[in-house]
């Protein structure tokens, strides 16, 4: 497969000279301020240069949203997936491979989610790999038109619903890369047009079956034939996906000089905001349609959290927003772990719930409640004067959210929660884990913190904090090439900086107010293109070369899983080498290479269980070299942190070797065992 056509973009920056042989893992995070305690902030987090390197820093009053917030970096880290060279990085939805994924493993159903997530990273590689995968890649290739694979489409980016072109834009918004979004477009264009085998002309909407909207079991399918796999109908999610989408795209053409092309999409928006309004609203709240055996095109009866959605993308007209009130109503969608996925009103509330996932029949859905908090916080922003629901609520649907994600005391999410106990209904053992489905820190940085990308060289802030909040503080946000920062001190005792809010950029104070009302501010410039580098050691689906193996290799502890293109730490699911057990004072992870490389930056992700599995005291680093094994020097390694080996100049070899050593002879791991070098 051709590796896409986004290139060109960085192509252009590299012409002035050749990438370097050894580039820093890390993109620099710039002066900044520095009133929160980064080290505190990230105690016990493996590999904390990438955190600080990479995210906005938050200091908030009391723990459940702060400590949430820093878990869900954890586990957005935990997700990236480096593949190969074809298809770079992907962010994956669960940890472990699932049958049902594209190659590599993405899933486009909460790619949407990824992408808003995602785009507050200040290195931007992750995202233009992910993007590309989709638009390009392996994620825009023929799949089978399976009952398991949804038998209407013909691709992989088509599997599920997914609000690409809107997410783009959303992206460009805060690392102002518009020239990479515009070049984009043929892609996001062939996207859209993509579900016009689900349009209905006679209606003018987009239909969908509940379960390819990453919704199977919900009050819709289960008024079908088919609970699992039918329920095809008009529905208030694909229809607001294209016509946020249509927006979007028009937006970029706009931005091209294509007048023409633009008008055209903002047409085909406004038709189908017309229709979803005509057909889909009912009285003030968005429902399901079926299309089959229901010629009069009659809503069903049940609200579904799915009605909040037109919101997300701005479509929903001021006289349905009474909708909103349904949020908090005890009959409507409020819960002590909610919102539900259907109102408690609904005679499918709970229905078969605690047979086995996955219904959406009122059980709090993470992936639901992040679209219903961003279409929440859109709504406030937009119309703020309105008697339905205010930023009280926001924060009491955000910090409910996330004392949700919890298990055992400590921070956790997995598929769906039960609405009314603290307990997962679907938390599968090497599976579930940290399942990243969902958004969170988007929904502190954009919502709560009230940083909103704009589309022309501004930034405004406008939190949703509530008005008791006495202090807060967000640094270090990557916007437009800049490093963007936030503080609230009411009294000016808590930082020490003075009274009232305060916005710097680079470390210097552009702007102060006494109150929290909403503040526009330039900010002009673009984020910088890294290097594309190259790990060539990764085999991520475990066939052929890079070969990995062990001397010793513990239960369940495959040597592959250390090259796997995956560098996470928990316990299950794994994706590490250990040599537990082993009757051996030392053992060597080696990996063989179809072809001579060379190598010039070695990375080792060593795992530490802080039981019997810990951090070596030193390694040997080697290579073959005429078939004999020569040592590259070494530093002792930090417990927490990777190992990196510079090798300059560079060595030829088709093998490595690394043998972590423990003086008590004791067991090691390791969960990312790497060679990068600049792309070709």
């Amino acid at each position: 497969m051709v590796r896409r056509s986004l290139l060109a973009v960085v192509a252009a920056a590299l012409l002035a000279g050749s990438a370097p042989a050894v580039a820093a893992p890390h993109p620099d995070a710039g002066p900044g301020t520095r009133l929160i305690d980064r080290d505190a902030k990230l105690d016990g987090f493996v590999d904390p240069a990438w955190y600080r390197a990479n995210i906005p820093f938050v200091d908030l009053p009391g723990a459940e949203i702060e400590d949430t917030y820093y878990y869900r970096w954890r586990t957005f880290k935990e997700a990236l997936k480096y593949t190969g060279p074809e298809d770079g990085w992907i962010v994956s939805e669960f940890l472990g491979p699932v049958g049902y994924s594209a190659p590599g493993g993405g899933i486009s159903a909460a790619a949407g989610h990824h992408l808003y997530e995602g785009r507050w990273l200040r290195d931007t590689r992750y995202l233009d790999d992910y993007l590309d995968y989709w638009l390009t890649g392996s994620g825009a290739g023929p799949k089978p038109a399976t009952e398991p694979l949804n038998p209407n489409t013909t691709d992989w980016a088509h599997q599920y619903s997914f609000w690409v072109s809107d997410a783009v834009v959303a992206r460009a918004s805060v690392d102002g890369r518009w020239d990479r979004a515009t070049a984009a477009l043929p892609e996001l264009v062939e996207q859209w047009e993509g579900w016009d085998s689900q349009f209905d002309p006679e209606l003018g909407l987009y239909w969908q079956t509940p379960v390819w909207d990453a919704m199977e079991h919900t009050a819709s399918s289960y008024q079908s034939d088919d609970p699992y796999h039918g329920g095809e109908g008009f529905r208030p999610t694909i229809n607001a996906y294209q016509y946020g989408d249509a927006r979007a795209i028009a937006n970029l053409l706009r931005r091209t000089g294509d007048l023409d092309g633009a008008a055209e999409f903002e047409t085909r928006a406004a038709h189908l905001k017309s229709n979803v309004d005509e057909h889909l609203r009912d009285g003030d709240f968005y429902k399901h349609v079926m299309r089959d055996g229901n010629p009069a095109r009659e809503p069903i009866a049940d609200r579904e959290q799915i009605g909040f959605v037109p919101w997300y993308f701005g479509m929903a007209p001021p006289e349905a927003d009474s909708a909103w009130s349904q949020l908090t109503d005890p009959q409507g969608f409020a819960a002590p772990h909610g919102p539900t996925t259907v109102e408690r009103r609904s005679p499918w509330y709970l229905h078969e719930a605690e047979e086995g996932c996955c219904r959406w029949s009122g059980p709090s859905w993470p992936y639901a409640t992040s679209q219903t908090l961003t279409a929440l916080a859109n709504r406030l922003h937009d119309r703020p004067e309105q008697p339905h629901v205010d930023r009280q609520d926001y924060y009491d649907l955000l910090r409910g959210y996330a004392s949700t994600q919890r298990k055992d005391g400590r921070p956790y999410v997995a598929e769906a929660h039960h609405p009314d106990e603290d307990r997962w209904l679907y938390d599968a053992r090497g599976h579930s884990e940290d399942y990243n489905h969902s958004t969170f820190t988007d929904l502190v940085l954009s919502g709560l913190l009230g940083i909103r990308p704009q589309q022309d060289d501004t930034a405004r802030i406008a939190p949703l904090v509530p008005a008791g909040w006495d202090h807060f503080a967000v640094e270090d946000v990557p916007y437009r090439g800049h490093d963007l920062s936030v503080s609230w001190d009411r009294d000016g005792s808590h930082y020490g900086q003075g009274s009232g809010l305060r916005i710097s950029l680079d470390g210097g104070e552009i702007h102060r107010q006494d109150d929290l009302g909403p503040v526009t501010v330039p900010v002009t410039g673009a984020a910088s293109e890294p290097p594309r580098m190259v790990d060539d050691l990764v085999n991520a689906d475990g066939t052929g070369f890079p070969e990995a193996t062990a001397s010793y290799s513990g239960e369940a502890d495959d040597p592959g899983e250390a090259i796997d293109g995956q560098d996470f730490h928990l316990d299950v699911p794994g994706t590490r080498w250990t040599n537990h057990g082993s009757p051996n004072h030392t053992d060597h992870l080696q990996v063989d290479l179809a072809e001579p490389i060379d190598v010039s930056d070695v990375r080792i992700s060593f795992y530490d269980d802080g039981k019997g599995v810990r951090t070596p005291d030193s390694y040997r680093l080697q290579h073959r070299r005429d078939g004999e094994w020569v040592d590259l020097p070494t530093s002792p390694p930090r417990p927490g942190e990777p190992g990196r080996v510079v090798v300059d100049p560079p060595v030829r070899t088709d093998a490595l070797r690394v043998t972590p050593l423990r003086e008590d002879g004791g067991a090691v791991g390791i969960t990312a065992f790497q060679s990068w070098r600049p792309a070709e």
